[in-house]
């Protein structure tokens, strides 16, 4: 016996249907899709934030969670000894007062010398090492570089230049034993405050910053003591690289 095809639905409920599944499928990956974006735009409104709260880096807080030792106060940059600051710029990012968070020229210069992404050193300006410092992570790789720099365009647009520096300078790491900012820095190296630093300590200091958790400013090598005379002469010869942050008091 032939029996008769089965009655298909109207061509306008199958497309409906259609929708539905996909709909149904493609929930899942809405969700992922808005917790993606949310967490990448977090730091932008954290940053409006950051303008009268003072921050933790995720560093720090990666370290409270795990168990180990942070020492950290924040001071503000009033409180700094103004050597500090401008031994930090003349060492890391001599054109801060010109440039909108990513020094473009000392990118090139960078990508010119280097052979490799191992082998790229400098070029990251203070600005991108606080995007880092507060909403990323160590190390390198071209997905943290693709989110620092417009986060650093973005720090400068919403940011002074005073606060930027007087956010860098807290969050900074100084020293092995979890210690974060100035303040810390200079109490575990000098045992005296970050506003009470001379010129030299100010520098040894400035010196320490690419690796602080091998470079000892407490008890320093004749690497560390080169570099730290090269830094303060540098400051001498250019208080004007400091202009836009006023550090007077």
């Amino acid at each position: 016996m032939i029996y008769p095809p089965e009655p298909q639905p109207p061509r306008r409920l199958s497309v409906a249907y259609d929708i539905l599944r996909l709909l149904k499928v493609a929930r899942p990956l809405r969700l992922a899709l808005l917790l993606v974006a949310g967490l990448l735009l977090l730091p932008y409104a954290l940053t409006l934030l950051y303008s009268v709260v003072n921050p933790v880096s995720t560093l720090m807080l990666w370290r409270s969670l795990t168990g180990q030792r942070v020492e950290h106060q924040f001071v503000p940059l009033a409180r700094i000894s103004p050597a500090l600051p401008l031994a930090v710029l003349v060492a890391e990012d001599a054109r801060f007062c010109s440039h909108h968070g990513v020094d473009f020229t000392e990118i090139n210069n960078a990508i010119e010398d280097a052979e490799g992404l191992d082998d790229l050193r400098g070029g990251s300006t203070v600005t991108q090492q606080l995007a880092k410092n507060l909403f990323l992570w160590p190390g390198r790789s071209f997905v943290r570089k693709g989110l620092e720099f417009p986060l650093a365009l973005w720090i400068d647009l919403v940011l002074s230049k005073r606060r930027v520096l007087e956010l860098y300078l807290n969050i900074a790491e100084w020293g092995p034993d979890g210690e974060f900012g100035a303040e810390a820095g200079a109490r575990r190296a000098f045992g005296r405050p970050a506003e009470g630093l001379s010129r030299y300590q100010a520098a040894l200091l400035a010196a320490m910053l690419p690796n602080p958790l091998t470079r000892n400013a407490k008890k320093p090598g004749p690497g560390l003591r080169r570099l730290a005379g090269l830094y303060e002469g540098r400051a001498a010869r250019s208080p004007e690289t400091a202009n836009c942050v006023k550090l007077g008091r």
